[in-house]
Protein backbone atom coordinates (compact mmCIF):
# COMPACT_ATOMS: atom_id res chain seq x y z
CA UNK A 1 0.00 0.00 0.00
CA UNK A 2 1.67 3.08 -0.86
CA UNK A 3 1.72 6.41 1.75
CA UNK A 4 -1.42 9.12 1.34
CA UNK A 5 -1.06 11.21 -1.56
CA UNK A 6 -0.58 15.15 0.24
CA UNK A 7 -3.09 17.58 0.35
CA UNK A 8 -1.81 20.31 -2.48
CA UNK A 9 0.30 23.23 -1.30
CA UNK A 10 1.61 21.14 1.76
CA UNK A 11 5.10 20.00 0.41
CA UNK A 12 7.42 22.77 1.58
CA UNK A 13 10.43 22.02 -0.84
CA UNK A 14 11.19 24.94 -3.85
CA UNK A 15 8.02 24.18 -5.81
CA UNK A 16 7.37 26.81 -8.47
CA UNK A 17 3.81 26.91 -7.62
CA UNK A 18 4.44 27.50 -3.46
CA UNK A 19 3.63 31.09 -3.87
CA UNK A 20 -0.17 30.35 -4.93
CA UNK A 21 -0.54 27.97 -2.28
CA UNK A 22 0.70 30.63 0.19
CA UNK A 23 -1.32 33.19 -1.62
CA UNK A 24 -4.36 30.56 -0.83
CA UNK A 25 -3.38 30.22 2.72
CA UNK A 26 -3.41 34.28 2.77
CA UNK A 27 -7.11 34.40 1.28
CA UNK A 28 -5.10 36.00 -2.24
CA UNK A 29 -5.62 34.32 -5.66
CA UNK A 30 -2.63 34.61 -7.85
CA UNK A 31 -2.18 33.21 -11.25
CA UNK A 32 1.29 32.70 -13.24
CA UNK A 33 1.85 36.01 -15.31
CA UNK A 34 4.99 36.93 -18.42
CA UNK A 35 6.64 40.21 -17.06
CA UNK A 36 7.68 40.61 -21.11
CA UNK A 37 4.00 40.42 -22.66
CA UNK A 38 1.22 39.49 -19.97
CA UNK A 39 0.85 36.01 -20.98
CA UNK A 40 -1.37 34.49 -18.04
CA UNK A 41 -1.32 30.39 -17.10
CA UNK A 42 -2.50 28.28 -14.69
CA UNK A 43 -0.92 26.04 -13.33
CA UNK A 44 2.26 27.45 -13.79
CA UNK A 45 4.05 27.02 -16.78
CA UNK A 46 6.41 29.42 -19.23
CA UNK A 47 5.26 31.80 -21.31
CA UNK A 48 5.23 30.29 -25.08
CA UNK A 49 7.24 33.39 -26.27
CA UNK A 50 9.50 33.71 -23.22
CA UNK A 51 9.87 30.73 -21.61
CA UNK A 52 10.01 30.63 -17.34
CA UNK A 53 12.32 33.76 -17.34
CA UNK A 54 9.83 36.13 -17.12
CA UNK A 55 7.10 34.15 -15.24
CA UNK A 56 6.00 35.44 -11.74
CA UNK A 57 3.02 35.29 -9.64
CA UNK A 58 0.73 38.32 -10.07
CA UNK A 59 -2.73 38.97 -7.91
CA UNK A 60 -5.91 37.80 -10.27
CA UNK A 61 -9.42 39.27 -10.24
CA UNK A 62 -10.35 35.77 -9.23
CA UNK A 63 -13.73 36.10 -11.26
CA UNK A 64 -14.61 34.15 -14.57
CA UNK A 65 -17.50 32.21 -15.91
CA UNK A 66 -18.66 28.60 -15.38
CA UNK A 67 -16.66 26.81 -18.42
CA UNK A 68 -18.09 22.98 -17.30
CA UNK A 69 -19.00 20.93 -15.05
CA UNK A 70 -19.65 17.07 -13.94
CA UNK A 71 -21.10 15.94 -10.43
CA UNK A 72 -18.99 13.82 -8.36
CA UNK A 73 -20.59 10.85 -6.21
CA UNK A 74 -17.66 9.25 -4.71
CA UNK A 75 -14.72 9.73 -3.17
CA UNK A 76 -11.70 10.09 -5.21
CA UNK A 77 -8.48 10.77 -3.23
CA UNK A 78 -7.10 9.98 0.09
CA UNK A 79 -6.74 13.48 0.59
CA UNK A 80 -9.82 14.49 1.02
CA UNK A 81 -13.05 14.06 3.30
CA UNK A 82 -15.33 13.04 0.77
CA UNK A 83 -16.59 14.07 -2.57
CA UNK A 84 -16.52 17.76 -3.94
CA UNK A 85 -19.75 18.96 -4.66
CA UNK A 86 -19.04 19.27 -8.68
CA UNK A 87 -16.09 19.22 -10.54
CA UNK A 88 -15.65 22.32 -12.92
CA UNK A 89 -13.65 24.03 -15.33
CA UNK A 90 -13.76 28.19 -15.05
CA UNK A 91 -12.53 30.63 -17.40
CA UNK A 92 -11.23 33.26 -16.02
CA UNK A 93 -10.91 36.56 -17.10
CA UNK A 94 -7.36 36.80 -17.04
CA UNK A 95 -8.13 33.46 -19.97
CA UNK A 96 -6.90 30.47 -18.56
CA UNK A 97 -9.19 27.32 -17.73
CA UNK A 98 -8.67 26.14 -14.10
CA UNK A 99 -10.43 22.96 -12.48
CA UNK A 100 -12.30 23.65 -9.22
CA UNK A 101 -15.44 23.27 -8.07
CA UNK A 102 -18.60 25.52 -7.34
CA UNK A 103 -20.28 26.51 -4.22
CA UNK A 104 -22.98 27.92 -2.96
CA UNK A 105 -24.89 27.34 -6.73
CA UNK A 106 -28.76 26.41 -6.52
CA UNK A 107 -28.16 25.38 -9.84
CA UNK A 108 -25.26 25.14 -12.25
CA UNK A 109 -25.31 26.96 -16.06
CA UNK A 110 -23.09 27.22 -18.66
CA UNK A 111 -21.46 30.87 -18.56
CA UNK A 112 -22.48 32.03 -15.38
CA UNK A 113 -20.72 34.37 -13.45
CA UNK A 114 -18.35 33.32 -10.41
CA UNK A 115 -15.72 35.16 -8.13
CA UNK A 116 -13.03 32.85 -6.01
CA UNK A 117 -13.45 31.82 -2.65
CA UNK A 118 -11.17 29.59 -0.63
CA UNK A 119 -12.04 26.85 2.11
CA UNK A 120 -9.74 25.25 4.41
CA UNK A 121 -9.80 21.22 3.86
CA UNK A 122 -6.94 20.64 6.52
CA UNK A 123 -3.87 22.19 8.31
CA UNK A 124 -2.68 25.16 6.29
CA UNK A 125 -4.37 23.49 3.04
CA UNK A 126 -6.40 26.00 1.73
CA UNK A 127 -8.32 25.24 -1.73
CA UNK A 128 -9.23 27.86 -4.26
CA UNK A 129 -13.42 27.53 -5.01
CA UNK A 130 -15.56 29.29 -7.21
CA UNK A 131 -19.42 30.83 -6.25
CA UNK A 132 -21.65 33.00 -7.73
CA UNK A 133 -21.26 36.66 -6.96
CA UNK A 134 -23.03 37.92 -3.91
CA UNK A 135 -25.97 40.34 -4.07
CA UNK A 136 -25.22 43.77 -5.01
CA UNK A 137 -21.63 42.58 -6.08
CA UNK A 138 -21.04 43.54 -9.52
CA UNK A 139 -19.10 41.11 -12.03
CA UNK A 140 -18.38 42.52 -15.61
Amino acid sequence: MSAPRPFPGDVADDRVDEEFWQGCREGRYLLYRCGACGWTVWPAGGCPRHGMAEMTWQPASGRGRLHTWTVVHQRYGSSFPGPPPNVAIVELEEGPLVLTSVIGADRLEIGMPLEVTFTEIGPEVVLPVFRPPRAGEGHG
